[in-house]
């Protein structure tokens, strides 16, 4: 046998055992805690509690998004201007995408294919990231800085919540990327310094339903109908005496993280000032209780099953489970430095 047959049976032998093991591997849901003051992400899992995972090397990580197949995780660094592939088995960065100026949060869209980038650094806009050839394709311009985007549960809408545009809320038909409605503009006073996180609800169909859009300067949130296109309704939260609030700063955002627990069934929602997790049933939107937490909750996610809710203290540098039936804390996990976004995706191990 010649050289050149003994290396093509090595390396088909190579391949085989690498796809076996990819077939062995399954995916595995898991919580990913971004931490904003540090180059570090951690892999929580929600059957344990446990961290089972950590990400280095991406200095103020902020937005976080995972491929639907799992075999990819994304983050937008504020630092280096870029957004990382992360393999999701080894945990290594395995690119770095240059951005048109400083991300905000990410989202991505429901095959995979395009990651959606909020740029906050002026003239702001959404720089579109085609993950199969890992290059920033697109730009979409919003006329203002993008703090958060969103893909709308049906996929077909990308939302996203700006600061000083003409619209502090923008819709576009995730297909064509054109513009279809803007909310809150800036003749509107409670809107002036922008949107902050939105969540989403369905209808029977999948279709979306209401946005709960968070204020800036609002301790609440509004109802917005998503196929009327207006405000249907406001909630305050509750207040408690300023003594007892945890302490500032709170960046004009005294209400910040919002989420709908898988499930459909209930509304959570973040209260800085209080250091409370609120929950809200659907829709009744009857209050259901508050979760007392760590300094300053942030963001929000679920495990899958909607068993518990995860809350980012940003102050305390840990993250709350709660125990969604029970509306107790049950676990508070320390993490990196300034826990804010997190996500619930699947990952391959």
């Amino acid at each position: 046998m010649n050289c050149k047959l003994v290396f093509m049976v090595i390396m088909a032998a190579l391949a085989n055992t690498a796809c076996a093991q990819q077939s062995a591997n399954t995916l595995r849901s898991v919580i990913v805690q971004t931490n904003s003051r540090d180059e570090v992400v951690h892999l929580i899992d929600p059957s344990t509690q446990q961290i089972i995972g950590t990400i280095e090397g991406i200095p103020v990580n902020h937005g976080a998004a995972g491929a639907p197949d799992g075999s990819e995780l994304y983050f937008s660094s504020e630092a280096k201007f870029t957004l990382d592939v992360v393999n999701a088995f080894s945990l290594k960065i395995e690119a770095e995408i240059p951005l048109s100026g400083r991300p905000n949060n990410i989202s991505i869209g429901k095959d995979g294919r395009f990651v959606y980038v909020g740029i906050m650094q002026e003239p702001g806009g959404i720089d579109v990231i085609d993950t199969r050839s890992r290059e920033n394709v697109d730009h979409i311009d919003t006329g203002s800085r993008v703090h958060n985007t969103y893909v709308t549960p049906d996929g077909k809408h990308l939302v996203s919540g700006t600061f000083g545009g003409e619209g502090n809320l923008d819709v576009f038909n995730l297909q064509s990327r054109e513009r279809e409605f803007q909310l809150y503009p800036p003749t509107s006073s409670d809107a002036l310094d922008g949107i902050r996180p939105i969540a989403f609800d369905t209808h029977p169909d999948g279709s979306t339903k209401n946005m709960y859009v968070q204020i800036s300067n609002v301790h609440g949130f509004a109802v917005v109908d998503f196929n009327l296109r207006t405000e249907i309704g406001r909630v305050i939260l509750p207040s408690i005496p300023e003594q007892d609030r945890d302490p500032p700063p709170y960046n004009q955002a005294p209400a910040h993280g919002i989420g709908v627990a898988p499930d459909g069934n209930t509304l959570w929602v973040c209260s800085r000032w209080n250091g409370t997790v609120y929950a809200y049933s659907l829709p009744e939107m009857a209050l259901l209780g508050g979760v007392k937490v760590g300094s300053h909750p942030d963001w929000i996610t679920f495990s899958a099953d909607s068993k518990y809710a995860y809350a980012a203290n940003g102050a305390s540098d840990d993250v709350s489970v709660i125990d969604i039936d029970r509306l107790v804390e049950v676990e508070r996990i320390k993490v990196g430095s300034a826990p804010k976004r997190n996500i619930t995706t699947s990952v391959v191990r």
